[in-house]
């Protein structure tokens, strides 16, 4: 059974959970503002995952907040949510922009103010999801946007131990170079580039300049060296922007006062395969998808929430729902 978010719009649905799935009462007036979904956390903590999981759960589409991945080219770079991935769930402001192209947060608030619009003129949720902290505040408190006024925001952080993240992001910069994450950067290596514009600020793009520059004049062991410098390199300067990440967050929380709601998914990381998933949906997806129906029905957290919430679309079929 679908559940149209046109509804949330007009009124407020009481769910009555049954062998069947979901059936619903309908009555109250009409809801004063729309509901929007922001999924935070830091590099490598299982954002854009959570955010297919809910996807799959409540109807809605996803509006990427990550300024690298809004740009064209560079999948394996900025580690984009492949289409696989992706689940049939349509994605906006993902791979959209030229890759010389500036991005700033006003530019990103004008984009993704339209595409959550369009995303509730369909009758769906908007879960806005990315690293970028500083564009998502922004659009979440610059009065010019309204956006405080005009919708009800749930705001899902998912966090990770900064150890075994750090541990996690260092064996996931191994995967991207086995995926050819070097190659990929050397087809789009200009020696006259100029790194503090559009997608080669992204970590893992000027790190490898001084390897591609002297790459040709070097002997095996030495480029070996070198290659081995730049991606250490690329290891460091992600930590450091999760450690700037996760400061936005708690800033965002502890000081300015954001009602966030945390996930802590240090267990996923640390263990591996079914024990990895298994912990996902103790710890991440089930008790989102409960805070997420309280948002969005108005439920009580000690009613069961509806897991299987399915999307209204043929595309959706694509995926398994959990």
């Amino acid at each position: 059974m679908s559940i149209s978010m046109l509804m949330l719009n007009q009124t407020t649905p009481a769910v009555e959970l049954t062998a069947g799935g979901l059936k619903m009462d309908l009555f109250l007036p009409r809801l004063k503002k729309d509901k929007v979904l922001i999924v935070m956390g830091a590099t490598g903590t299982g954002k854009s995952r959570l955010s297919i999981d809910l996807a799959t759960r409540f109807p809605a589409e996803i509006i990427n907040s990550d300024k690298m991945q809004v740009y064209e080219g560079l999948d394996i770079v900025t580690n984009k949510i492949t289409e696989k991935e992706q689940c049939g769930i349509p994605h906006h402001l993902l791979g959209i922009l030229n890759p010389n192209s500036e991005f700033t947060a006003k530019n990103f608030c004008d984009m993704a103010s339209v595409a959550i619009e369009t995303t509730l003129h369909q009758g769906l949720l908007p879960i806005i999801v990315g690293g970028s902290n500083s564009y998502i505040e922004a659009l979440v408190d610059d009065e010019g946007y309204r956006f405080r006024s005009k919708y009800d925001c749930c705001f899902l952080w998912v966090d990770v131990s900064m150890p075994v993240l750090h541990s996690f992001v260092s064996d996931r910069v191994d995967r991207m170079v086995e995926n050819g994450m070097v190659d990929e950067v050397r087809k789009f290596f200009d020696p006259n580039a100029d790194y503090s514009k559009g997608i080669r600020k992204a970590i893992g793009v000027p790190e490898f300049d001084l390897y591609f520059r002297v790459e040709p004049y070097l002997d095996k062991e030495n480029r070996a060296k070198m290659l081995k410098e730049a991606i250490q390199e690329i290891k460091d300067n992600t930590c450091k922007l999760a450690c700037r990440q996760l400061e936005k967050i708690r800033r965002l929380r502890n000081i300015k006062g954001w009602n966030i709601n945390r996930l802590d998914a240090t267990e996923v990381l640390r263990k591996r395969g079914k024990a990895a998933d298994e912990a996902w949906k103790k710890l991440v997806a089930g008790p989102s998808t409960t805070i997420v129906a309280e948002f969005l029905y108005n439920f009580s957290r000690e009613v069961p929430a509806p897991v299987k919430a399915i999307r209204d679309r043929d595309h959706n079929k694509k995926c398994l729902v959990a």
